[in-house]
């Protein structure tokens, strides 16, 4: 083990991934898939709970959010 601290690993759900980036659930869907012409592939991805829930990570989200403010500011 390195001396690197690890990130606090948070999972938020679909309803709190669309309150924190202000897109709806068929956007973030959209730049998932790969044949939508919405296409995001820097959008984090979800992963699987089990029992078919999905959730994102939390600072994986922040980091997106925080790369689309730089790439729109530049």
């Amino acid at each position: 083990m390195t001396g690197t601290p690890k990130r606090h690993i948070r999972f938020i759900r679909l309803r709190t991934v669309m309150n924190k980036t202000g897109l709806s659930r068929s956007t973030i869907y959209n730049k998932l898939k790969q044949d939508s012409k919405y296409f995001d592939p820097t959008f984090p991805n979800q992963i699987k709970l089990g029992g078919g829930a999905v959730a994102w990570i939390e600072h994986e989200i922040d980091d997106w959010m925080e790369d689309q403010i730089e790439i729109s500011r530049s």
